[in-house]
């Protein structure tokens, strides 16, 4: 018996490793794959081949899809969450660096709470969630304002601005199909909903990249080296490892809990950007971190307090 409490306590351990740290750095591993990809085939090919390896490992375990409706219940996800969440970080990044875009999308339980109507009597009368959204905001104004004076981007300041924008609207789509997902929940097994997901993530985010025009320019022998690497690692990592790890957390740990990675992402992707492609941030978009990182310790405090059964 303590043998299998220890090995559940070590896959708990390694899960959050997973959402912590490879989400973290994730932001910088679309950096690079964009020296190679366009960002929606970027996010496409990320998308699609990791749902068809996980769709064909379960097809060779014999577990297949039971009904058009739970195709379409994870549809909305896919496309919420990955082609219009994720595809639109990868956008993002050709005008921010990595750091700056973790740093905004820190931001998504201010619009989850916004958002998520059914439980706005629940979110206002706690102090905690109230005072939290506004440092929160506060937090992004500073962090916003500053981002657009000194940015380390050299070129159009008025892309930076759309960028940052674009940023914000990408949360609020990652938080709209965790809402759909949330109160419309497939009847498939874990396995199969991240695998439905990812491949409609995959394929809208193909058919985006091909209304955008993104393929007439591209070569895939033209790809760089360091863009395939980015690719991969995005692939096994962050699309299978990490989004494996963060559905199977809220299925045996409180949801406040597992929110958590929403405030150490940043903090991860500041240090590998740092540390790895030399990216800086100015003191007053720290002190915005740090206003954005309290913000969303006292939100996530506030609702555990009052959501522990939730």
């Amino acid at each position: 018996m303590s043998i299998l409490i220890n090995n559940f306590k070590f896959r708990i351990i390694l899960a959050f490793a997973g959402i912590y740290i490879i989400w973290g750095t994730t932001f910088l591993a679309i950096a690079y794959g964009l020296r190679g990809f366009p960002p929606f085939i970027l996010s496409g090919l990320r998308f699609l081949v990791a749902g068809l390896i996980i769709l064909g490992w379960l097809w060779i375990k014999g577990e297949k899809p039971n009904s058009l409706i739970n195709w379409y219940k994870n549809f909305i996800p896919g496309v919420f969450n990955l082609a219009a969440g994720v595809g639109l970080v990868a956008w993002g990044e050709q005008y921010l660096t990595s750091t700056e875009a973790a740093i905004i999308m820190a931001t998504e339980p201010f619009w989850f709470i916004l958002l998520d109507r059914k439980n706005w009597k629940k979110y206002f009368s706690s102090p905690l969630v109230v005072t939290g959204l506004l440092i929160g905001i506060s937090g992004l104004i500073l962090f916003v304002k500053d981002s657009l004076l000194n940015g380390t981007y050299e070129g159009n300041h008025a892309l930076r601005a759309i960028a940052i924008g674009v940023l914000c609207m990408s949360a609020i789509f990652w938080v709209i199909g965790s809402l759909f997902s949330k109160n419309r929940a497939s009847s498939h097994s874990i396995f199969m909903n991240v695998g439905q997901q990812l491949f409609a993530g995959g394929v809208v985010s193909l058919i985006i990249a091909s209304i955008k025009g993104e393929w007439t320019s591209f070569q895939f022998d033209a790809v760089a080296i360091e863009a395939w690497s980015s690719l991969l690692y995005l692939i096994f990592f962050g699309s299978i490892i990490a989004y494996l790890s963060f559905i199977w957390l809220l299925t045996v740990r409180p949801p406040a809990v597992v929110s958590t990675h929403t405030y150490v992402n940043p903090v991860v992707a500041v240090l590998f950007g740092w540390l790895i492609a030399g990216q800086t941030i100015s003191a007053a978009q720290s002190w915005g971190l740090i206003i954005i990182l309290f913000g969303v310790l006292l939100t996530n405090s506030g609702k555990m307090g009052q959501f522990n059964s939730y």
